[in-house]
């Protein structure tokens, strides 16, 4: 099982629910198509003989809709530098061709091994969309999907979401099982769920249990809402299905909390009330359209106690809701007046009592939209209207940037390189073709250093600062360079032309 981030309270782990690779994708599409929606509720009876909650239906309705995956991360190919360290004792070369005493160090290549993981995913359309966490098949170089029926298919990401955890695959297939979407938001403490996946390989297993808590959060993810259940999540869970007695989807499995490692303490699931929004922005534009308040704050709660423990009194007006404590510039929330010290206790008409509801309820909407926002000021309560904004403060829809459109093949610069240079990183422009960047003046050979003050010492680097520069406000790579003479240069690409 994949551990991607540890939380220590005794021996208490927080783990990913899955034995796969890591990593994200940067996908490409030109479509401004505003999404619509690709699943509907749609309840299944069930029955409840004796006072009793049957969950037959329920698992036998639901098992069929999740699939296990497989996922290949493919070994790379990398050069290190061999040492004789016989050459001491062969001063004229020895019977296998080494060299003698003071011979130069050899650059070989070799290729690290595979990666393999498994994980599951929930078929949400009989067309063969398939809903996973970002951690299953984020890094995948390939992904096989297996059905309950034994039915094998080749998977290809549609879009990727670390923030959320979400990802979207696709098979090429008719008439799939499905699994109804249900509303988490119905969901209510002590109601019984089902935790279906494939943990340990051990295909379309069920376990029950109950909705421990809602709107949890745990530090892994950039938004986070989990629903908390005591049903047993382990690895290979990861994307999964929680579904509740109807059969309904109201959640994809994520994470685990466990002294072990393993189940003994509690799962989490990522609601549908988060997924539906992200799975309709990934199919559409392959890049979720994330509106923004553009507010910093915590739980009212834990400021009182943070206050309190400095030996401050507080008084707001309210023990619950979201305590303002910073607002961005030229973010929603300064223009519609939001201040330090506000408390947030409404968001589009839903009660907001921590700070992970608030995020539930932004993650549900895109830039552009208007909602009301209702909170505390000096214990007096105000509304505003206010149009949220994505992160480079427009409402515009965001594109994930083609890196082809940039026009360049990258490769870590080699050890030759870094000592003819006197560098210790860089990438160096091993192919290039009309582009952003010869437009901009690079050429074959150049050596790219930093790109916006992040020093470049693998492709992934190059990628994720494309990815931030074109989440940031002003879309563009300040790159530092070397020509293939060593001479020093600046490029400039503006993501916007």
């Amino acid at each position: 099982m994949k551990q991607t981030s540890k939380m220590w309270i005794g021996m208490t782990v927080l783990a990913f629910a899955s034995s796969a690779v890591t990593g994200a994708v940067i996908k490409n599409t030109t479509t401004n198509e505003a999404p619509a929606p690709i699943f509907a509720p749609s309840p299944v009876a069930t029955a409840a003989p004796g006072g009793f909650v049957d969950l037959t239906s329920a698992a036998e309705s639901s098992v069929n809709a999740v699939v296990y995956i497989k996922v290949t991360q493919t070994g790379k190919t990398q050069r290190v530098t061999v040492q004789d360290p016989f050459s001491d004792f062969f001063p004229f070369g020895d019977i296998f061709g080494f060299g003698g005493r003071g011979q130069q160090p050899q650059q070989r290549e070799y290729k690290t091994p595979d990666r393999h993981g498994a994980g599951s995913g929930v078929i949400i359309s009989s067309d063969g969309y398939i809903v996973t966490n970002n951690h299953v098949v984020g890094d995948a170089d390939q992904i096989e999907v297996k059905l309950n029926d034994n039915r094998e298919f080749k998977g290809r990401i549609i879009g990727c979401d670390p923030t959320t955890d979400l990802a979207l695959i696709k098979i090429d297939g008719k008439d799939l099982p499905t699994i109804p979407i249900g509303n988490s938001d119905d969901l209510k403490l002590g109601q019984w769920v089902l935790a279906v996946g494939n943990p340990f390989n051990l295909t379309s297993t069920v376990t029950a249990g109950i909705v421990s808590a809602k709107a949890r959060t745990l530090g892994a993810n950039g938004i986070e809402s989990f629903i908390q259940t005591d049903a047993a999540i382990n690895a290979g869970n990861s994307g999964g299905a929680l579904v509740n007695e109807k059969g309904e989807l109201v959640g994809i499995n994520a994470m685990l909390y466990s002294q072990t490692g393993s189940y003994s303490g509690y799962g989490f699931a990522i609601p549908t009330s988060i997924m539906n929004k992200v799975v309709a922005d990934l199919k559409v534009y392959g890049t979720v359209q994330r509106a923004v308040l553009g507010v910093g704050g915590q739980d009212v709660s834990n400021y009182i106690d943070a206050e309190k423990a400095k030996g401050n009194d507080v008084e707001l007006g309210t023990v619950s809701g979201v305590y303002i404590e910073k607002v961005y510039d030229t973010s929603a929330a300064e223009d519609a007046g939001l201040e330090k010290g506000d408390v947030i206790t409404e968001f589009d008409g839903k009660k907001v009592s921590k700070m992970s509801e608030l995020q539930e309820a932004i993650a549900q909407h895109r830039p552009g939209d208007k909602v009301t926002v209702k909170y505390l000021r000096n214990k007096k309560s105000h509304t505003e209207t206010i149009t949220l904004r994505n992160s480079q403060g427009t409402t515009k829809v965001m594109e994930e940037v083609d890196l082809d459109q940039l026009g360049v093949q990258l490769k870590p610069v080699s050890d030759d390189e870094k000592k003819t240079m006197n560098i210790s990183y860089g990438l160096t422009i091993n192919a290039i073709r009309n582009g952003k960047m010869k437009a901009a003046g690079a050429g074959k050979g150049a050596i790219i250093l930093q790109v916006n003050d992040q020093k470049m010492n693998t492709v992934e680097d190059w990628e994720e600062a494309v990815k931030s520069a074109n989440q940031s406000t002003d879309r563009t790579l300040w790159i530092k360079a070397l020509t293939p003479s060593g001479r020093k240069v600046s490029y400039v690409i503006d993501l916007n032309e």
